[in-house]
């Protein structure tokens, strides 16, 4: 079963995005060749989909999400959707 999360904030632009997106670890699971998550940069935040396959990996994806949002603002609310 999917998760979904709105992490609400100001999201990083630029060079801070890129380097926060090249930590993330692979969102597919092999051999399976199955999506662990997915997520999305908008306007107010972000959107992480955690589609329930490993959560272990999902937590690294999410952890570096709010920590990217942390550095534009000391709290940061996160919804679960």
């Amino acid at each position: 079963m999917d998760t979904e999360y709105k992490i609400i904030c100001t999201p990083l632009e630029g060079a801070e995005l890129s380097a926060v997106m090249h930590q993330f670890p692979s969102p597919i699971s092999r051999p399976e060749m199955r999506e662990i998550y997915n997520y999305r940069i908008d306007m107010d935040g972000y959107y992480l989909v955690d589609r329930g396959i490993n959560g272990r990996v999902t937590a690294v994806a999410l952890k570096l999400l709010v920590d990217a949002a942390l550095t534009q603002h000391p709290t940061v609310k996160i919804r679960r959707l």
